[in-house]
């Protein structure tokens, strides 16, 4: 089918025009919209939708930040099923926030808008020295993420009105202190116990399966022994580093970017200055603020008395322990460096001046401004390679989507090779053995990638050998591959697995000894309990496993309290078996402090629950449907 269309390209273009152009005459355009968007819709809550489209820039949203904040995690868990899926229901949720903020009415104050602004790290960044903000550089910070200013503050007036819905849940949770208490104290029951181990591979010199067992444990266990269908395959990829190295820079272009970039790369201007502190913490009481204030007043008389003072001064009355020894003296800084009123001041004096007095947070300052480092310009030839290698960043960035273009058709257009690509974008075919549906352990890159594997074992690459499409393998990463061979899965013959085999009948059997030799020993300990060959008491909780199992510890705290002493048995699968005797509950131990942290924990803990309660609750009242399957865990 796909030949045919390739060959017959033309014939098939004036087949779509008769064929389409009538049917947008009878039907229009928004039907065909309609249509589309009825078929991207993957969640409906109330009268609106969730698209497939605003899914994926979520996640894809969600993934950057996740990999700022946290740069050496797995990009495997971001593109998994259950992080989109995770990704899905918070939308919904979000979705049934917003309507339920709609409903009620609630909106976002100007004042309240321009709080919030002020209060944005991100936001505050951008004001001048006079405290008014840098528009153009405002309108930069926001374009890089697609926005205008005005679709910023009407996304942020939205979010401050919703969050008034949750705020209404989360500010009126109550944990009481005695529930608390009594969750706290089955968490953290401690209770003392006494284990001995049957270990399984104590047991393995004793089973001897002949030839016959061998087989006969290999046909009742054939789904043990399988080999997964497997690919070798040729790959490809398409990064900014790709697209870096074929770019070639101009020298004009290099000289220009020099000479507007100059100052930046030479350096900062630095100020060095000394300072006299009498500190008056910003939560101090006012009155102890102005006598702090009026200390420093008169410094400062005594220093417009006699400047060359300065530094004695510093010494005997600056509250600074840091720099009150030297005189005040701070060395060399740049801006960013000092508190803004600090900053501010110290550009603004001339070389041996001294400033008014200064008000920060720490208290009230003189400053006295020492002496100043100017930049030193760097020539051209000292900074050209990094500059060459900036510029070449920039240019494979702006060329990355022209590219990316040009990979995604020539991939598809010539799917029999993945030469044409290469050569076209300069780029290196790959190859890989043994490639599986999941990517095997410690395997990275692009294969590891399950978007392009499932695109690799989809039936037009399986049966036809043709390149896949053009995947998102990262973030500005493209990946086609295509399968040059492919094994099936098939069972593995005897001879194959033979020492496998017998490998796992001897532990399956000698797990099955060491079951029995515990059973057995139980039932001898519970008749006269004084005979026991138990492991010397030790205490066991939640949070304290004393270097046991999770499976033994579970067993223990989940006996039954009136039952005490009690003696339990627990299998341990192929690590043999396990009997437990458990003594007596301990009370549980912490002080006050401690105590006092462990309900802070509970209550926010009890408080998430109840928002999310919450949540499924606004879903359920705008009657929310998520239409995407929920993946398996």
């Amino acid at each position: 089918m796909f030949d045919f269309v390739r060959k017959h390209t033309k014939i098939m273009m004036g087949l779509m025009f008769l064929l389409i152009i009538p049917s947008f005459v009878l039907f229009g355009l928004d039907g065909y919209n309609r249509f589309r968007e009825n078929a991207d819709v993957v969640a409906t809550i109330g009268d609106e939708t969730i698209t497939r489209a605003e899914w994926d820039a979520a996640h894809k949203n969600e993934s950057d930040r996740l990999r700022a904040a946290m740069p050496n995690l797995d990009a495997k868990l971001l593109d998994s099923p259950g992080a989109r899926y995770v990704t899905l229901e918070r939308l919904v949720r979000d979705r049934a926030l917003a309507l339920a903020s709609k409903d009620a009415g609630l909106t976002t104050s100007d004042a309240r808008l321009a709080r919030d602004l002020q209060d944005n790290p991100a936001i505050a960044a951008l004001r001048k020295p006079d405290g008014s903000l840098d528009m153009e550089r405002y309108r930069q910070l926001l374009g890089a993420q697609g926005m205008t200013p005005e679709m910023f503050e009407a996304r942020l007036r939205n979010d401050l009105a919703v969050r008034q819905v949750e705020t209404g849940v989360t500010q009126t949770s109550l944990a009481a202190d005695a529930s608390a208490d009594a969750a706290l104290k089955a968490f953290f029951e401690r209770r003392e116990v006494q284990v001995a181990f049957f270990n399984a591979k104590d047991y393995s010199a004793q089973v001897k399966p002949s030839d016959a067992d061998i087989e006969a444990y290999y046909k009742a266990n054939t789904a043990q022994f399988q080999a997964a269908e497997q690919v070798s395959v040729e790959y490809v990829v398409l990064d900014i580093n790709a697209v870096r190295k074929s770019i070639v820079v101009n020298e004009g272009d290099l000289k220009t970017y020099y000479e507007q970039n100059v100052a930046r790369l030479s350096g900062a201007e630095e100020r060095r200055a000394s300072h006299i502190l009498i500190a008056a913490a910003k939560t101090a009481a006012p009155a102890e603020r102005d006598k702090a204030k009026a200390r420093a007043q008169e410094l400062l008389q005594a220093l417009q008395q006699k400047p060359e003072s300065f530094a004695e001064l510093a010494r005997k009355n600056s509250q600074d322990p840091g720099s009150a020894t030297n005189g005040g003296d701070l060395d060399y800084f740049a801006r960013g460096a000092m508190v803004k009123p600090f900053e501010e001041a110290a550009f603004a004096l001339k070389k041996g001046q001294i400033s008014d007095v200064v008000e920060t947070d720490f208290g009230f300052h003189i400053l006295k401004l020492t002496d100043i480092k100017a930049p030193k310009t760097k020539s051209f030839e000292e900074l050209r390679a990094g500059l060459e290698d900036e510029l070449k960043n920039q240019q494979a960035r702006a060329k990355f989507a022209e590219a990316a273009e040009a990979f995604t058709n020539t991939v598809y257009e010539q799917s029999d090779s993945l030469k044409p690509v290469a050569q076209k974008l300069k780029l290196e075919v790959m190859t890989a053995d043994n490639i599986g549906r999941v990517p095997a352990q410690g395997v990275g890159g692009a294969l590891a990638n399950p978007k392009l594997l499932a695109a690799l074992f989809s039936p037009e690459s399986l049966e036809q050998k043709r390149n896949t499409e053009a995947v998102e393998v990262g973030t500005s990463q493209l990946a086609a591959a295509r399968i040059t061979k492919y094994t099936p899965a098939r069972t593995l013959a005897l001879d194959e697995v033979r020492p496998a085999v017998q490998y796992r009948l001897v532990v399956s059997r000698a797990a099955e000894l060491a079951k029995s030799a515990g059973t057995e020993k139980m039932t001898a300990w519970q008749a006269k309990p004084d005979s026991a060959a138990l492991a010397a008491a030790v205490v066991v909780s939640r949070n304290q496993a004393a270097n046991l199992s999770n499976i033994v510890v579970d067993k223990a705290l989940r006996a039954d309290p009136e039952k005490l002493p009690q003696w339990l048995g627990v299998d341990l699968g192929e690590q043999g078996y396990a009997v437990v005797r458990v003594n007596k509950i301990l009370p549980r131990t912490s002080d006050a402090n401690v105590q006092k942290q462990e309900r802070a924990q509970y209550a926010q803990t009890w408080t998430q629950a109840e928002s999310q309660a919450y949540g499924k609750l606004l879903q359920n009242r705008f009657k929310a449907k998520i239409k995407e399957p929920q993946p398996e865990l």
